[in-house]
Order: C-alpha cells, then sequence, then structure tokens
C-alpha cells in the first residue's frame, strides 16, 4: 500500500506524468495508469482522508466478481521476424493478433510482453535535460583523510558529490561516513544549497538509499522515501551496472575528485569542519570557472536556467528518522534498543512499522499511527500509557498505596487499621498491594457494611490477611456478636476452698 499511496502523491502533489511516476517506483507505465483510475472511481479526494491502509485497499479494490482470464499470447518469434519487414508495425501486428483472438492482449500489454521477449542492444542514448528537472547524487570514489591530534590515527571522509544536469552546477561536501543519517543530511544540504527542489532525484543504488536493488523494480529505504515526500520529489534510481542514466554526476564528480581533491591533496585537516571549509572555498571556484567550449560559467547558467525551474524549499528542513519493524510481544510493548514501548493491546502478536526520530517513537499498524512516546535514554527502561491496557490491567495500575490507605478510611476504622497492618507487615510490598486489592474485591462482592464487621472481628482476632476476612465473610462470621473481654474478677471466698495458706503451711 506504499507504493499506492506514492503514485497519488508523486501525480497530485509533485504533479508527474503516469510515465514518470512509473520509471520513479519501477512499475509498469499501465499499472500507474489502472491505479488513477481505481483512484478516480473510488469517490475519494487528494490528500487522502484520515483512512488507513485496509479502508484504502477496499476502496480500490472492491473486488473482481469474474476472477483472472487466461489469455492467449502471441508468437514473439512470429513477431520478431515480421517487424523486420518494411512497413510492418507493433500496432499492425496486434491489430492481426487481435482479429484472431478477440480476448487477447491490450496494446500496451501486447507491447511490452514483446519488449520483454526481445534481445535489445545497448544503444547510447544523448539525453536531453530540463532546467530543474533532476538532481542526479553519488559519492565519489576518492576520500578526503582527517587525522586525530591526539591519537595520530587518520580516517577516511567520504565525499558526497551533487549536480543539477541542466547547467552542471555542482555540490560537493565531506561526511563522517556513508550510512543512512549521513545520505539523508547530505540531501538535504544540497537542495538547500541550490536553493530549491528538483521534481527528481537519481541517486545510484547504495545500501543507504536502496535496500534492494534492481533493474526493474528497486525498493527504496523508508527514509530515504519520507524524505523526498518532505520535499516533494521523486527518487529514480539508476539502473545497476548503468552510469549512463547518471553520467552528469559521474562526470562531476570526475571533476570533483581532479580539481577539489587533488588542488586539496597536500592539505592536512585535523577536523571534518575544517575539511568542508576548504571544499567549500574550492566547490565556489569551480562553480565560477568559465567554461572551454560554452560561454558563462556554471553559476551562471545555474542562475538564468536552473534556478528558476526549482520548486521552493519546505519550511521546515526534514528531521532525520529511521524505519525499523518489529512484533507487538505478550505485555503489549516492542522493543527499540532495548527499551520497551507500549502499544494498543489488541496489537498482541502484530508486526508494526517504527518510525524513529532523535526525540519520538511513533509505532504505525498498516499506516496508521497508533502509538507515540518520546524516545527513552539508557537502557531497559519502559514506557507505558495507561489508555493502551486491557481494563484490568488499568484499573491494577491506578491503584497506589495511598489510594488504598484513603479507600479503607472511607469504609471504616477496622478495614483501615486491617489494610494498614496488612502493608507494614507484608515482607514484600507488593504481597501486601495484591492482598488489599483482594480486600477491595470482597468490598465490591459483600458491601462496605459486612466488610467493616469482618474487618473487626479479623482485628479483634489479630488476623490480618486477605484470607482470614474471606472466610469470616464466607461463614458470616461477620453478623455473629463479638466475643466479650475476658472476665478478670477475684476468685470467690468459700469456706470449702483452700487458699495458698493452707499449701504454704504444708497441708494439715
Amino acid at each position: 500500500m506504499r507504493k499506492i499511496r506514492e503514485i497519488l502523491r508523486l501525480k497530485w502533489e509533485v504533479g508527474l506524468s503516469a510515465r514518470q511516476i512509473a520509471r520513479s517506483l519501477s512499475i509498469s507505465h499501465s499499472t500507474v495508469l489502472d491505479m488513477l483510475r481505481r483512484f478516480e472511481c473510488s469517490g475519494l479526494s487528494w490528500p487522502l482522508p484520515n483512512i488507513d491502509d485496509a479502508e484504502l485497499e477496499a476502496k480500490l479494490y472492491p473486488g473482481n466478481p469474474q476472477g483472472l482470464v487466461e489469455r492467449p499470447l502471441p508468437d514473439m518469434a512470429y513477431i520478431h521476424r515480421e517487424l523486420a519487414r518494411k512497413g510492418v508495425t507493433l500496432q499492425l501486428l496486434w491489430w492481426e493478433y487481435k482479429q484472431n483472438h478477440p480476448d487477447g492482449l491490450q496494446y500496451s500489454q501486447f507491447c511490452q510482453r514483446y519488449r520483454q521477449w526481445r534481445s535489445k542492444l545497448d544503444v547510447v542514448l544523448r539525453q536531453p535535460h530540463r532546467a530543474g528537472e533532476q538532481m542526479q547524487v553519488d559519492f565519489a570514489g576518492d576520500t578526503v583523510p582527517i587525522h586525530d591530534r591526539e591519537t595520530g590515527e587518520v580516517w577516511q571522509a567520504p565525499i558526497f558529490v551533487a549536480v543539477l544536469p541542466a547547467s552542471n552546477y555542482t555540490f560537493a561536501k565531506a561526511y563522517p561516513a556513508q550510512d543512512l543519517r549521513s545520505w539523508i543530511k547530505a540531501h538535504c544540504d544540497a537542495l538547500e544549497f541550490f536553493g530549491g527542489v528538483p521534481e527528481i532525484i537519481v541517486p545510484d543504488n547504495p545500501k543507504a538509499g536502496v535496500t534492494r536493488a534492481c533493474r526493474y523494480e528497486p525498493d527504496l529505504n523508508p527514509a530515504y522515501q519520507e524524505m523526498a515526500a518532505h520535499y516533494g520529489a521523486a527518487v529514480i534510481p539508476a539502473r545497476p551496472r548503468s552510469p549512463r542514466d547518471k553520467a552528469k554526476v559521474e562526470n562531476a564528480v570526475l571533476v570533483v575528485e581532479r580539481w577539489i581533491l587533488a588542488a586539496l591533496r597536500n592539505h592536512t585537516f585535523f577536523s571534518l569542519h575544517d575539511a568542508n571549509r576548504a571544499i567549500r572555498e574550492a566547490v565556489a571556484r569551480l562553480n565560477d570557472r568559465p567554461f572551454q567550449k560554452l560561454e558563462g560559467t556554471r553559476r551562471s547558467l545555474y542562475e538564468t536556467l536552473d534556478k528558476p525551474a526549482l520548486r521552493p524549499l519546505p519550511p521546515q528542513r526534514y528531521e532525520f528518522a529511521e524505519w525499523r519493524k518489529a512484533k507487538v510481544n505478550l505485555d503489549y510493548h516492542v522493543e527499540v534498543d532495548r527499551n520497551y514501548y507500549s502499544v494498543p493491546y489488541p496489537l498482541v502478536g502484530e508486526t508494526v512499522d517504527i518510525r524513529l526520530t532523535d526525540g519520538l517513537v511513533e509505532i504505525l499498524h498498516r499506516g496508521k499511527r497508533v502509538a507515540c512516546h518520546p524516545r527513552a535514554t539508557g537502557r531497559g527502561r519502559s514506557v507505558t500509557q495507561i489508555q493502551h491496557m486491557p481494563a484490568s490491567h488499568r484499573r491494577h495500575r491506578e491503584w497506589t498505596p495511598s489510594k488504598l490507605r484513603r479507600w479503607a478510611e472511607s469504609v471504616g476504622p477496622h478495614t483501615a487499621q486491617l489494610v494498614v497492618t496488612i502493608l507494614e507487615e507484608k515482607p514484600h510490598p507488593e504481597q501486601g498491594f495484591r492482598s488489599c486489592l483482594g480486600i477491595i474485591h470482597l468490598a465490591r462482592k459483600y458491601g462496605s457494611d459486612r466488610l467493616e464487621a469482618a474487618a473487626a472481628r479479623a482485628c479483634a482476632a489479630r488476623t490480618f490477611s486477605y484470607s482470614s476476612v474471606k472466610s469470616i465473610l464466607a461463614h458470616n462470621l461477620d453478623q455473629a456478636p463479638l466475643p466479650g473481654p475476658p472476665d478478670n474478677q477475684a476468685t470467690p471466698v468459700h469456706p470449702n476452698l483452700r487458699g495458698p495458706d493452707y499449701y504454704a503451711g504444708g497441708g494439715p
């Protein structure tokens, strides 16, 4: 469903044509047209209302009762032979095919099947570049050595290069690594350097940006795709082992290596900041250097061609977010970096998407956000929202020792004495806490008056426990009168009774 939403966004927000959308998402042109047709027939409008992926799928695919129909396939070898004859076209061959097979393939599928079958020669195509249409990006092969003043160690900083093909206006900057965070940050810096957003970003197939490289259907990293959506651009990766798909940035990488990195080869840099300051000055000189065979410079062409055609930057810079997947545990929490975050308990056992920023943890299920937490520091911490708990857990969580005492005092003095004694005498606080919750359950079952009478009998017998109160109520002993105090009267005087003097004297 993520590609479906991306098709709709590229059509209605970015304004790309169906063929450009198909190239961006590496899907067929007919699939894009079919999706747009389904969207128009669904009665939905853009931007989409607040619906999850299941509702969107039900709107777009209400069902096909007729099912799939097997269509007869054309003879590809015959088509290939006939096309070699003068004047024969694919449209003519399709028309003849439909005469023999009225239920056969439509024209677009007919052409696509043939192109997949045919072994096509690799022909070099000189591509004209429209102003503001593309930004081609890549990491240079060479790096900049950074020296550590304290240890003397040297580490290599990779160089990110971006270029606008129409003007050859170039951006270059060193970064700590070629990981996802540096990849996203480099794109944001390049767009701010150019002062606008192109329609299409053309990268290579690095692991940071493309999770699965494929000639036909590459999968973008969700964070990379989210960054492109934030700026309103489409990402169309170059085909694997096809450098001519991004020939301008390949040439820009050579220029940066020869005119910037080679020129700085004798400089010693002790920080990334110092290296980038020197690279920034060298890039400015490169963009201001006159062309050899054309009039003007990269900067002058950028000012007249690319800059007016670029789309404006969004009000806020993209905040880097990392995407992960996790399964909801039995305790309705998901684990992120050894910390645990709650989700609504009905999602136990479901797989959810997790979006991580520096300060937030967002949890999504089927495209719909179900939880949002502040990101915890350290390890082993649990972040739980009460509304995510089942009702029984929520009631258990809401009780505290002070609240238990206040409740017992509202029932009566003997219940208060019973609860306080249980909380103080139990060897572990959790044991006393659970015993008091059991007494609350007895109050709901038998009523507050009977509980107070049972507590009075339990206190008189010095049996401070839940089981004792439960037994008193179960046997209706709370309705019997309490035993009186012990009789402390003196022994009555009687002539037949022998006193202590008798025994002290040794008897008669």
